[in-house]
C-alpha cells in the first residue's frame, strides 16, 4: 500500500461534505420529514430524535465502515468474512436493487411528478414524462461520466443552491408559521420516538451509504490522498458535515410539516408544495420544483455512477462508460413504463438485504474491539437472513408467514424483528468460538 499523501484542505473537506449531503438528499428525504411533522404534531421533537438515529447516524456509520474495511471503497469487503461468494452476490443484489431496478428510475419519475407535472395539462403528462426523462437521464449520463468532478459540481454548486432555497422556506416558516402544532396522530401519539426510528429506517439511506462510499473514497484519491488512515479521517469529517446539514434540514422540513398540519395536505409533497405556494405564490411553486430536481439529480448520478464503477471492476472487459450508458437507458425506460412492478419486486428484496447490511456495518465496528470471527459473522447473517426472508415473503403474499404463527418476535411492528435474534445468536456464536479456542 502506498503512503503517498497530498494534504486535503479544510475547504476541500467542506465541499466533500456538501457533496455527500447532495448524494443522500433525494426526493424521499425531502418528503419523509414533512409527512412525519404533519402527523407527529406536538410530539415532533421526540419523533425526530428517533428519525435522526436511523436516517442520519446509521448512513454515516455506513460510510465510515466501508472506509475502514476497504482501501478502494469496495462494498464486498464488508461481507467477505461471511464468505467471498456471499459478499459478491450480496453486493450485486444491493447495487442492482437500489440502482437501475428501483431508486435510480424513481429519481427521474418523482422529480417529474412533483417538480414538473403540476405545471402541465393532464393530457400532456405522458409525453411530458418522456421528454423530461430524456433530458433528466441525459444530464445524469453526462454528469456521471466524470466522477472526479462530483465534488465541484455537487459540493460547490448544487448543494449551496439547494440549501439556500430550503433555508428560505424553513426560516420563513419559523418566523411566520401557518398554524400551531396539532395533537399527534396515529402511531406518533402512542410511540413517537420508536415511530420516528421506523420512519428514518424506511429511507433506506444506510444501504445507499455503502454504495456512495465508493464515490467518496475515489474523490479523496482524486485529490491526491492515498494514505488509508488519513483518508478515513477525511471521510469521517466529511460525513459529519453532511450529517449535521441533513439533521438541520430534516428538522426544518419536519417543522414545516408540523406547522401546517391543520391544513388539508395528504402527503409530504403536498405539504411542501402548498407551503411554498402559500408564502411565495407561483414563484414558490417554481422554487419547490427546482428543489425537487436538484435533490433527485445528484442521487441519480451517484447511484448509477457507483453501479457502473462496481460492475466495471467486476467485469473489466466492459468499460465504465458502456455500463453507465446501459444503466441510464434502462432507468429512463423503467421510469416511463414499469416502475410500479419493479418496486413491488425490489422492496421485498431490499427488506431481506437491508437488515443484513446494517448488521455487517455494526459488526465491522464491534470487530475493532471484540474479535468477531467467521462463526459470529455467519451465525448473525444466517439468522437475519432467515427472519428477513420471512418479512420479504410476506411482502409478496401476506399468507407466506412462517414465523408469526409460532412466535411473535420483539420489535416486529417497527420492522426490526431481526434485532433480538441477531443479538442472541451473535452472543452464543461468540461464546462457542471462545470455548472452542480455549
Amino acid at each position: 500500500m502506498t503512503n503517498k499523501s497530498n494534504k486535503i484542505t479544510s475547504r476541500q473537506i467542506l465541499f466533500i461534505g456538501l457533496m455527500v449531503f447532495s448524494l443522500f438528499f433525494g426526493a424521499g428525504n425531502l418528503i419523509f420529514p414533512a409527512g412525519l411533522g404533519s402527523e407527529a404534531g406536538g410530539n415532533l421533537w421526540r419523533s425526530m430524535a428517533g428519525f435522526l438515529i436511523t436516517g442520519v447516524a446509521l448512513p454515516v456509520l455506513g460510510l465510515v465502515a466501508i472506509a475502514n474495511v476497504s482501501e478502494d471503497g469496495n462494498t464486498e469487503s464488508l461481507a467477505t468474512k461471511v464468505h467471498p461468494t456471499f459478499a459478491k452476490v450480496l453486493t450485486i443484489i444491493t447495487y442492482l436493487s437500489i440502482g437501475p431496478l428501483m431508486a435510480a428510475p424513481r429519481t427521474g419519475l418523482v422529480s417529474f411528478e412533483i417538480g414538473v407535472s403540476p405545471f402541465l395539462n393532464q393530457s400532456n403528462s405522458q409525453i411530458g414524462l418522456l421528454i423530461y426523462s430524456i433530458a433528466f437521464f441525459g444530464l445524469v449520463y453526462y454528469l456521471a461520466l466524470y466522477p472526479s468532478k462530483f465534488m465541484d459540481r455537487f459540493g460547490r454548486i448544487v448543494t449551496p443552491v439547494l440549501l439556500l432555497i430550503l433555508g428560505v422556506f424553513i426560516v420563513t416558516t419559523i418566523f411566520n408559521p401557518m398554524n400551531d402544532f396539532q395533537l399527534p396522530q396515529g402511531q406518533y401519539a402512542q410511540a413517537p420516538f420508536s415511530s420516528g426510528v421506523k420512519e428514518g429506517y424506511l429511507t433506506m439511506d444506510t444501504i445507499v451509504s455503502i454504495v456512495f462510499a465508493t464515490i467518496i473514497v475515489n474523490t479523496t484519491k482524486d485529490l491526491g490522498e492515498f494514505n488509508q488512515t488519513v483518508r478515513k479521517n477525511v471521510i469521517l469529517k466529511a460525513g459529519t458535515i453532511s450529517a449535521i446539514l441533513l439533521a438541520f434540514i430534516y428538522l426544518g422540513i419536519a417543522y414545516i410539516g408540523a406547522s401546517s398540519s391543520t391544513l388539508s395536505f395528504s402527503s409530504g409533497a403536498d405539504i411542501l408544495a402548498g407551503v411554498a405556494n402559500n408564502y411565495f405564490g407561483s414563484t414558490g411553486n417554481f422554487l419547490f420544483g427546482l428543489v425537487v430536481i436538484f435533490a433527485c439529480l445528484p442521487t441519480g448520478v451517484g447511484l448509477l455512477s457507483s453501479c457502473a464503477w462496481y460492475f466495471n471492476k467486476r467485469f473489466p472487459r466492459i468499460t465504465y462508460k458502456k455500463f453507465l450508458l446501459f444503466f441510464v437507458l434502462f432507468s429512463a425506460t423503467v421510469a416511463n413504463i414499469g416502475l410500479e412492478k419493479l418496486i413491488q419486486f425490489s422492496v421485498p428484496v431490499l427488506n431481506v438485504v437491508y437488515p443484513i447490511i446494517i448488521a455487517l456495518i455494526l459488526l465491522s465496528f464491534i470487530n475493532k474491539y471484540i474479535n468477531c470471527d467467521t462463526i459470529v459473522y455467519r451465525s448473525v447473517v444466517g439468522i437475519i437472513l432467515f427472519v428477513s426472508l420471512n418479512v420479504g415473503l410476506k411482502e409478496f403474499n401476506s399468507s407466506w408467514d412462517y414465523i408469526t404463527p409460532f412466535v411473535t418476535l420483539p420489535f416486529s411492528d417497527l420492522g426490526f424483528s431481526w434485532i433480538i435474534p441477531a443479538v442472541v445468536v451473535g452472543v452464543i456464536a461468540k461464546g462457542i468460538s471462545f470455548a472452542w479456542k480455549k
